[in-house]
């Protein structure tokens, strides 16, 4: 009778027991998918910044500078003799 009772309970505990490891596995599982979805967007993101930076560049170059000032806001270099320079 007491045997039969702790076979009973040490099949439940037992059972208990698997549950709770396949559970465990799954939320790993579930987990690590997400974070390769999250490295995968970190990826991109980095490809992105990199494009961004290369485009800061080529949009900050001198020559860039003086083509748009020159050709879409109609500017010209002043004279030598018309430069003030101010001293700190």
């Amino acid at each position: 009778m007491i045997i039969s009772r702790l076979l009973i309970v040490a099949a439940v505990v037992l059972l208990l027991s698997s549950l709770a490891v396949v559970y465990s596995k799954n939320l790993s599982r579930l987990i690590f998918i997400e974070i390769q979805k999250q490295e995968r967007a970190l990826d991109q993101y980095e490809v992105e910044w990199g494009q961004m930076q290369l485009e800061l560049t080529m949009l900050g170059e001198q020559n860039r500078l003086e083509l748009v000032a020159k050709n879409e806001l109609k500017l010209v270099m002043p004279l030598r003799e018309k430069i003030i320079y101010i001293k700190p």
